[in-house]
């Protein structure tokens, strides 16, 4: 088969990504072999391939947010899906299920957590495995090319949501707009809020405002009202600062991104006093991914999705890294 391999982690312009032909996967018992139909291209892919996040395997393949079919069934991967069924691959395939965190309903904090595209190969490839315990039925309604972005750009910009605490109808920050902020705007809106866009691509804003923010300027720029919760999207540590001083007493900020810049030094009164605060966002449930998949189906969540060949990933990369992207990208296999 075709499939995408992470050489040697470093800048896009020193070419990271190789093609490669190798084997189709086996899939382990408790495995799915699925043929993909459409993978989303992620930030968190580019992270991967850049080095920003730490190797965790050797020539990894990229990519989680895998749409395709069920075409092998592990011996005791149960019966939850049959060969031919349409099935979604994300970021989060393993959990212990016997810690403190996995127990009380937080698996995405287990310490034996693993994910696809980094701890195992993704769906940068024609075919990809998955443990069927993690494997997700999608919602009818949507193009594969539009559920891909749902699998990880949709669930987690879901659970910062939820992380941010915004009150009802109320006035929510979001800074940086890539795939997704467009969707998780979307999920606020249909919630009653009120959502203000700071980001710094003009095409960025135009999708923002097209998709019913009530306002929408530079990355840099206040947002001309006070705001409930915040989150921060974007993967640069130096709009922790002006995120905290837009928030009006008591908000929250969630932080998205699995990577970060650093944030510069803060000044306790001027952005943290008066009980605002900072909330990171790790991975995902799998309880977040069905609330999220059923929001979504029942209000028909919109998704921009620019498409590229699987044969032009390492472009699709490079454009996500330029900023060239207005929503989220998706190869096509």
């Amino acid at each position: 088969m075709s499939a995408w391999q992470v050489r040697r982690p470093g800048p896009m312009n020193t070419g990271p990504l190789q093609r490669v032909t190798t084997e189709v996967p086996r899939p382990e018992p408790a495995e799915l072999l699925v043929a993909v139909h459409a993978c989303g291209v992620c930030r968190t892919d580019l992270h991967v391939t850049e080095g920003d996040l730490p190797a965790h395997r050797d020539r990894v393949t990229p990519g989680h947010e895998v749409v395709g079919e069920v075409v092998e069934v592990g011996a005791d991967a149960g019966d939850t899906f049959a060969p031919g069924d349409k099935v979604g691959i994300a970021w989060l395939r393993h959990t212990c299920g016997v810690c403190t965190y996995c127990r009380r309903g937080d698996e995405n904090l287990c310490p034996q957590s693993r994910y696809t595209g980094w701890d195992a190969d993704g769906g940068y490839a024609e075919f990809a495995t998955v443990p069927a315990a993690f494997a997700h039925h999608l919602p009818t309604g949507y193009s594969d090319s539009e559920l891909a972005p749902l699998l990880c750009a949709g669930i987690i910009g879901y659970r910062s949501l939820l992380r941010a605490e915004l009150p009802p109808g109320g006035r929510l920050g979001v800074y940086g707009f890539g795939g997704s902020a467009h969707i998780t705007t979307q999920v606020a809106l249909a919630q009653g809020a009120e959502v203000h866009v700071m980001t710094r691509g003009a095409e960025a804003r135009e999708l923002a405002l097209a998709l019913g923010a009530a306002s929408a300027q530079g990355a840099d720029d206040p947002p001309p009202v006070a705001l409930d919760a915040a989150i921060l999207f974007a993967p640069v540590g130096e709009l922790v600062l002006p995120a905290l001083e837009a928030l009006d007493r008591g908000g929250t900020l969630a932080i998205a991104g699995i990577h970060l810049t650093d944030i510069p030094r803060l000044n306790y009164q001027r952005h943290l006093f008066q009980e605002r605060q900072i909330r990171s966002v790790t991975s995902n449930t799998r309880a977040d991914a069905r609330a999220f998949l059923a929001f979504a189906a029942q209000h028909h969540i919109h998704v921009t999705t620019p498409e590229y060949p699987l044969g032009q990933a390492d472009r699709a990369l490079t454009d996500l890294g330029a900023g060239r992207i207005a929503g989220a990208a998706v190869l096509l296999v």
